[in-house]
């Protein structure tokens, strides 16, 4: 489930004669059965979209969001505890859980433009000719960086993964994902010291 869509799970979902009780679809998500998990989509998806394009004010985003959103819920199905609250309740946390990560993606592209800025003695972006000679500078810092913490900072800047996503992304323990990106920070503001200006 990790690898198709949740969207393309929920279109093959066939409901039963009688519509499952919460509780059920919560208990057979817990469970480990994807017509549940199908259900939930089709019960909660449309929530988790609406509170995300409203916090982000992005319909594509929103969407992205929603697909993260589901995943989680399957990858962290048995953490569900019915004591605690509804399963609608639980996808709602999630949904804000996600919703401040990409929040969080977007501080972090305008703090590395910032410090790109500062680094180099540039200005910060005001016009597209500003921001296209940023994009160049740090495309050429990136470029002089170890492979690995090349990896890590580009999926942090271009992909928008905190670094928790990163290490499931790479398989990599998180406490190497945060060595990597601060060496590669260091690494890339001593670049942007000496040699702050693209070639032409």
């Amino acid at each position: 489930m990790t690898e198709q869509p949740i969207a393309a799970a929920a279109s093959r979902w066939v409901p039963g004669e009688a519509a499952l009780a919460d509780e059920e679809v919560a208990r057979g998500l817990v469970a480990g059965d994807e017509a549940c998990l199908a259900e939930a989509y089709r019960r909660w998806s449309g929530l988790v979209h609406m509170l995300a394009r409203r916090s982000l004010g992005d319909a594509e985003e929103a969407a992205d969001v929603t697909q993260q959103v589901f995943l989680g819920v399957w990858r962290g199905r048995r953490g569900f505890r019915p004591d605690r609250g509804t399963i609608g309740g639980w996808i709602v946390g999630i949904t804000r859980r996600r919703i401040a990560d990409a929040l969080a993606a977007r501080t972090r592209r305008t703090d590395l433009v910032a410090a790109v800025g500062s680094a180099s003695g540039l200005a910060p972006a005001a016009g597209h000719a500003d921001a296209v000679l940023d994009r160049v500078v740090v495309q050429r810092g990136l470029a002089g960086l170890p492979a690995a913490q090349q990896r890590v900072l580009r999926l942090a800047f271009y992909v928008d993964l905190t670094q928790t996503q990163i290490a499931d992304r790479t398989g990599w323990p998180l406490g190497t994902v945060k060595s990597h990106a601060r060496r590669g920070l260091r690494q890339l503001r001593g670049f942007l010291e000496q040699d702050p200006h693209p070639e032409p």
